[in-house]
């Protein structure tokens, strides 16, 4: 069974600087890039996305959220010490 690779819209090589010439596809748990300007080549294991989840703006906000809870404030009158 052939591979499909895709090209990856808008991604610049890191070794020639060309633009939407980088392609990437997946093979037996390896997620594999290259360049069809250059020789450019790399290969990755395939990591559990979801166990890996990078610190973003959104998923930080989140957290915050969660602790920011709702106090009531009591204001107290100066005079009445």
């Amino acid at each position: 069974m052939a591979v499909q690779k895709r090209f990856i819209a808008g991604a610049i090589c890191p070794r020639c600087a060309e633009m939407d010439r980088i392609r990437s596809w997946e093979q037996n748990g390896v997620r594999y890039r290259d360049c069809v300007s250059c020789d450019f080549f790399e290969q990755a294991p395939i990591e559990d996305e979801a166990a890996a989840e990078l610190e973003t703006r959104v998923n930080r906000e989140r957290e915050e959220q969660q602790r920011d809870t709702i106090q009531t404030v009591k204001i107290l009158d100066p005079r009445s010490r």
